[in-house]
């Protein structure tokens, strides 16, 4: 680029890719600024539609959904779109006066966009909404997603299925609600996966299929509808059970056998919550996990075996974070138990060379979990 020389210097794929940048009334203002840059804007590599934190776009919800629809047609249907970002997930008071009629409209439309986003052979698919969105039940099939992060959604058993999605590496869901019409559990199948986020999932979590590439998964329990309600109970699944870890009966491992791949993993739930202690029953080997990071689900008051199973199925586990909520918290939640030995448990991971406990507060709860993994003669960092 020649000293003292602007923008317009660039080639017009240069600029595509500027554009792309920007969000998208951003980008199609920059029609006016001379005669090159009319149409610049219909081959922009990226299309980013963004209202949140109470942000006004165009005035007026009707006006938004006038601009992305003339904005879809106009845009030149032959060049790449590399990335997608619809977010509207703070409406404020842009969206008041809407009848009920006029949010239906505005759901269906925004469903309607992100399957063009699809069509249109996108790469990285982004939508946070606002009202809870449900999208059609029918598979994402694109030979050409590599990322797709979701928000506020309410997804299905057909849309769950990226068997047809071999590029797709990056899967994320936040705040969504998984919802079958039969009250079964849905599957996850997503073969190519590399990273996967599952975090406050509303709903039966979703069963986790082969991930035989993943190295990195964050999965968070805390809202998931499988809960006992007994607090002092001996059933299968509670904490209070004798069979964690017991192998024994069919494999019906929900979340952690289609984890077992993954090099860093976080696993967060809360102590009423079921799924995780249902599936260490059937603890699958983590033959390649590095890194863990565990609430203090993992480490219920005087009861370490849920921790201890899990980290007896971790044989090259490095490094260990535990974080715990803070005195107060722990004391509302706080549940009866009695510290019961483990066997084999002074033989954990020959590896494992430091534990990190992340907490607001030390208290007795916090030193009797120090004292049991200080057994392991490992270092230990309280922070």
């Amino acid at each position: 680029m020649p000293p003292g020389a602007g923008i317009d210097v660039l080639p017009d794929e240069v600029l595509h890719h500027i554009l792309g940048f920007l969000e998208a009334q951003e980008s199609v203002r920059t029609c006016v600024l001379a005669r090159r840059w009319r149409h610049l804007w219909k081959w922009a590599t990226g299309v980013r539609i963004v209202a949140h934190d109470g942000k006004s776009f165009l005035g007026s919800v009707h006006k938004l959904c006038n601009f992305f629809d003339s904005l879809l047609r106009h845009r030149n249907p032959t060049s790449p779109l590399h990335t997608c970002e619809l977010t509207f997930t703070s409406f404020g008071p842009w969206m008041s006066g809407f009848s009920s009629e006029d949010e239906d409209r505005w759901l269906c439309l925004v469903n309607a966009w992100f399957w063009r986003a699809v069509s249109c052979q996108v790469q990285v698919l982004i939508l946070r909404s606002g009202p809870t969105l449900a999208l059609d039940e029918r598979p994402v099939a694109s030979r050409h997603l590599t990322r797709l992060e979701l928000e506020c959604v309410m997804v299905n058993t057909r849309f769950l299925d990226f068997s047809n999605c071999p590029l797709l590496e990056h899967l994320e869901f936040r705040t969504c609600f998984f919802d079958a019409d039969d009250g079964s559990r849905l599957r996850i199948c997503s073969p190519s996966l590399v990273s996967l986020i599952l975090d406050d999932i509303w709903g039966m979590a979703p069963m986790l299929e082969s991930m035989p590439s993943l190295v990195k998964a964050v999965v968070a329990t805390e809202d998931s509808l499988e809960y006992c309600r007994k607090v002092e109970c001996n059933c299968e699944f509670c904490g209070n059970s004798y069979s964690i870890g017991d192998d024994t009966g069919n494999n019906g491992c929900v979340l952690l056998k289609g984890l077992s791949e993954a090099k860093d993993l976080a696993l967060i739930s809360a102590p009423e919550q079921i799924i995780f202690k249902k599936d260490l029953r059937w603890c699958p080997i983590f033959s390649k996990l590095k890194t863990l990071l565990l609430n203090e689900y993992w480490c219920l008051p005087d009861d370490f075996r849920a921790l201890v199973c899990i980290l007896e199925h971790s044989p090259v586990l490095e490094k260990l974070t535990l974080e715990l909520s803070s005195k107060e918290d722990r004391q509302q939640r706080e549940r009866k138990g009695t510290l019961r030995p483990m066997e084999g448990s002074a033989a954990i991971l020959e590896h494992l060379k430091i534990i990190e406990i992340r907490c607001d507060a030390v208290d007795e709860k916090i030193c009797k979990l120090t004292l049991f993994l200080c057994a392991f003669n490992i270092r230990l960092s309280l922070n």
